[in-house]
């Protein structure tokens, strides 16, 4: 495929007004009322020429190229800062105008360096270009003199240089940082000739506050900003779109290559979840698939403590199905599993499960977003109807009051974040409900007006304290609840919160916050327009993270914030498929599309289409799995794309059930720490080496394409296929797109997809008859389930308590330079920024244990403990610590106990009873662990491989 052009109209669009009619060198055109002239004249295929102006950015009027003349006016005014009028006759060129743009063209040429054939933009350089439009053939002005040819280049940024010699102080950089990324770590400093464009405090980028989003870089005209990669490798030649694998807002990309390589990630402006838009993850960290450390032949091993050996295909598909075998014949059948990933596409997933329902014979399959928002799944079927946000991504823009309660979107899901922060500075109210201060609480122009700091296992109280002050001071949207809900659940509801113990007085106790923050935030969702709550892992991953999430929606439905633009319900997913995970039926008692095995007609569906008799009785989840195999009746599991040793909780139990079993297989990109106790090991494929789709936290589902062959010889769907065929159930696709199609043929919200559909635009389920063109907004005129069901939310204090000798809690998040467990990230230049995870800790707890910045501490809890290093920091209240998961050095997961959500088994990550006390480095524990890893990792020489 070609070098995909994106065209750039120079303003932004102005998508309402009235149709005002003028003409642009004579030709009619006709533009809705506040249309800049030059997106006016670039609609109509006529190009002004220009500098400082970008269609992503508001109009500037700088740089004075894209000049005009107006019939009846005098004077050249700037084409992007003037408004079309009805009537105007506007001329773009004359010999005046020509004269001027050389004129101005020759000022900036006098102080730029003249390498335009050495220079790493050339060919795709704005001023480059810009200077042939306007015809400019000399300079008059010389070169003598001061200038800024000799200005250092600034090269810490490890993705991408800042030479300022090359600058023409055109401000798209730091216009992009402020009103696209919200950061504002740019800034023009000084005036006149000595203007620059500066980081931070003057400083390297490196060291500023620049969260290296790479908006700077695109906005840039010239090769001021530009990529170490494009520097190194030369311009792409060719492009894709496709859809970013890391978090849940599905960002869409153009991958820009030369040959089979990647030279950069660029982010899609049509691309309907981020508008242009990306974060230094999506943008810059995908060097990972690359990375010596990938593992590109299947290995195997008889018993977990020799080393791997490499081995063929064919010889590791055979020994999986062959084990796998024996192990039913001995065990049973329900003796093996399937764990399916959150990373691979719906096409992966969906045959994992099947591989599990059809080949196996069982319901045991279960995923890593149970262990994250199966919460979510269960609390809004039952209060809406279906499992899913209700709400695409630009609802936002309509929003007025905006709570996010136990999610850091400027961390975990930063494109969408810098989307709040903009409607925030519009004007939009925040509340934000976390036992962390998150940057959002008070960032540059935002503040919350509320921030409700509550102590960790708290939500269920200071939601239901909420709905207390909605029922009793009369806040309640009669109209909306009369016409939409179930009227009886809704008494039941309002008596039940309505009662003096669930007061913010009564539950203060409970939750530590003071009961006035908690009635204004009450007051303020409730009264403020237009509601949104945005939600993430920190409601979900609890005891009561169900309980917490029909809480949320009691909220919306009990004001009215349901049904249109601007409010809703809407959980923010931690990776790049969850949503399509849960959606594809990785569930051990759900199949595709949320529907229960029990349910006769649904499994008649599947029994027709993949000619087999189905079990009626839900399987196991992971923890089930891991107690069987402990017991001796779980004896092998097939791991596709997950990390259960360091992402799942209470990593003995895991490495205990791990350990029991005869035949692990993994299959993914590295030697994770599941392949420590690993039998086979499947080299997986990157998203950049397969074909498919995500679907991303508001239900859109996007294109994945491959863009280079997968450098192990087969994508992820087709290894799973060659284990089925194996097993001796056949399956024979050549394409994902035939698994969509059996997935449309089979799923009611997904019966009108089809690749042809989503290659034209992406789309959001439901779609199918009643909705072809896809559903951005849920329940519109009426809930799924028909009437919204309100659910009493008993506030139930969980099991694991504090006491002396764990008297802190612990819980844990991201951080915007790493993902997840961090295998992907790690290995790519992230860790300049976040090389360890670190314990937060409040000054307060810090002093009463001796505590220094940077000390190294023990943090234990009931189930075990680990070491690292203190970060003293008033982010958390007393009592609280905060840590991140990225590094399996840490192991944090080592502390986490087995409590889970009632409902669903989510484990409860976010409360750990911990006490932490001062320690001279790694525990014995990691050091024994990390030798183990190393011992594990060993793969046998070509001459040991036969011995």
């Amino acid at each position: 495929m070609p070098l995909l052009q994106e065209t750039d109209y120079g303003t932004p669009a102005v998508t309402e007004g009235e149709a005002v009619t003028l003409t642009i060198d004579g030709q009619m055109v006709s533009v809705p009322a506040g249309t800049s002239i030059m997106r006016a004249a670039m609609e109509a295929g006529i190009k002004v020429p220009k500098l400082c102006a970008t269609d992503s950015l508001n109009s500037f009027g700088s740089c004075r190229l894209c000049l005009v003349e107006i019939e009846g006016r005098s004077g050249t005014p700037a084409s992007c800062t003037t408004p079309v009028a009805p009537g105007m006759a506007v001329h773009t060129i004359s010999d005046k105008l020509r004269r001027l743009r050389r004129g101005v063209m020759e000022l900036y040429i006098s102080d730029h360096p003249l390498d335009c054939l050495t220079c790493s933009a050339n060919g795709n350089c704005e001023l480059q270009t810009a200077a042939g439009e306007v015809g400019l053939r000399d300079v008059r002005y010389g070169y003598e003199g001061a200038n800024h040819l000799s200005a250092p280049v600034d090269a810490s940024n490890p993705y991408f240089d800042f030479d300022p010699s090359k600058c023409i102080v055109c401000s798209r950089c730091v216009r992009a940082c402020a009103e696209v990324q919200g950061t504002f770590a740019l800034t023009i400093q000084g005036r006149g000739f000595e203007s620059k464009v500066a980081a931070g405090m003057d400083e390297p980028f490196l060291t500023s506050e620049c969260v290296s989003c790479g908006a700077c870089v695109q906005a840039c005209p010239t090769a001021t900003l530009m990529e170490k990669s494009v520097v190194e490798m030369g311009q792409p030649e060719h492009s894709a779109v496709t859809t970013c694998a890391y978090c849940g807002v599905g960002c869409s990309f153009k991958a820009e290559m030369r040959g089979d390589q990647v030279v950069r990630m660029v982010p899609w402006k049509d691309g309907k979840a981020n508008h242009g838009h990306s974060c230094v993850k999506g943008r810059f960290a995908w060097g990972y698939a690359s990375h010596p450390d990938r593992i590109l032949k299947p290995m195997m091993r008889d018993k977990i403590s020799d080393p791997w050996r490499e081995t063929t295909w064919d010889e590791a598909i055979a020994r999986v199905a062959r084990d796998f075998k024996r192990i039913q014949a001995e065990h049973g059948k329900d003796s093996i599993g399937v764990i399916t990933s959150s990373r691979c596409t719906n096409e992966e997933t969906y045959l994992v499960q099947k591989l599990a329902r059809a080949a196996f014979g069982n319901n045991n399959t279960d995923t890593c977003a149970r262990v994250c928002h199966s919460p979510t799944g269960y609390g809004l079927k039952t209060t809406f109807g279906t499992s899913a946000g209700t709400q695409d991504f630009d609802s936002i823009e309509h929003a007025d009051v905006v709570m996010v309660i136990g999610a850091n979107p400027t961390d975990g899901h930063p494109v969408f974040g810098s989307r709040l922060k903009r409607r925030l500075r519009q004007g939009a109210k925040l509340i934000v409900v976390d036992p962390r201060r998150i940057d959002l609480v008070r960032t540059p122009h935002v503040a919350a007006s509320y921030h409700l700091p509550l102590r960790p296992g708290t939500n269920v109280a200071v939601l239901t304290a909420m709905a207390h002050v909605i029922v009793t001071e009369g806040l309640v949207n009669e109209a909306f609840v009369k016409e939409r809900c179930d009227m009886q659940a809704f008494a039941d509801w309002a008596a039940f919160v309505a009662e003096p113990r669930n007061s913010p007085e009564a539950l203060e106790s409970h939750a530590h916050v003071p009961a006035a923050l908690v009635r204004g935030a009450a007051r303020l969702y409730a009264t403020g327009g237009n509601g949104a709550i945005y939600y993430g892992l920190g409601v979900t991953e609890h005891s009561q993270g169900s309980t917490a999430v029909m809480a949320i929606a009691n909220l919306a439905m009990a004001t009215g914030n349901i049904g249109r633009p601007g409010v809703g319900v809407n959980p923010l997913r931690g990776q790049n498929n969850v949503q399509g995970s849960c959606d594809m039926g990785s569930f051990p008692h759900e199949l595709p599309g949320y529907r229960h095995v029990a349910d006769d007609g649904v499994r008649a569906i599947y029994e027709k289409e993949w000619g087999v008799a189905l079990e009626p009785e839900p399987g196991l989840r992971i923890p089930n799995m891991l107690d069987a195999a402990v017991e001796g009746s779980f004896r092998g599991i097939y791991i596709q794309g997950e990390d259960i040793v360091q992402s799942d909780p209470d990593t003995q139990h895991v490495t205990a059930g791990l350990a029991a079993m005869d035949c692990v297989v993994v299959h993914d990109l590295f030697l994770n720490e599941t392949a420590n106790y690993a039998h086979v090991f499947l080299p997986g494929a990157t998203f950049l080496e397969k074909d498919g789709t995500f679907i991303n936290a508001e239900r859109r589902i996007n294109r994945v394409r491959k863009v280079m062959a997968p450098r192990t010889g087969f994508a992820d769907w087709e290894v799973t296929q060659a284990i089925s065929n194996a097993m001796g159930y056949p399956m024979h696709y050549t394409h994902p797109r035939e698994i969509m199609a059996e997935i449309a043929r089979t799923t009611p919200t997904f019966a009108g997809v089809t690749y042809e559909k989503l290659d034209e635009e992406s789309i959001q389920w439901p779609c199918n008859g009643a909705a072809p063109d896809g559903t951005p907004v849920m329940h519109v005129n009426g809930f799924v389930r028909g009437k919204g069901n309100f659910v009493v939310t008993e506030y139930v204090p969980t099991d694991e308590k504090i006491g002396p000798r764990f008297p802190l809690l612990l819980t844990t998040g991201r951080i915007l330079s790493q993902y997840n467990v961090g295998a992907q990230t790690r290995r790519t230049a992230n860790v300049v920024w976040h090389q360890e995870d670190v314990l937060e800790i409040h000054p307060h707890d810090a002093q009463e244990r001796g505590l220094n910045e940077g000390d190294w501490v023990r943090l234990r809890s009931r189930t075990g403990e680990t070491t690292l290093r203190a970060r003293i920091t008033d982010r958390v209240a007393p009592g609280v610590v905060y840590t991140t998961f990225h590094h399996p050095m840490t192991q944090a997961n080592v502390v986490t106990t087995d409590y889970s959500d009632w409902a669903t088994n989510c484990p409860e990550y976010k409360v750990t009873a911990v006490q932490v006390s001062p320690s001279n480095g790694p525990s014995d524990w990691q050091v024994r662990y990390t030798a183990l890893a190393a011992q594990s990792r060993r793969i046998a020489e070509p001459e040991d491989a036969g011995d």
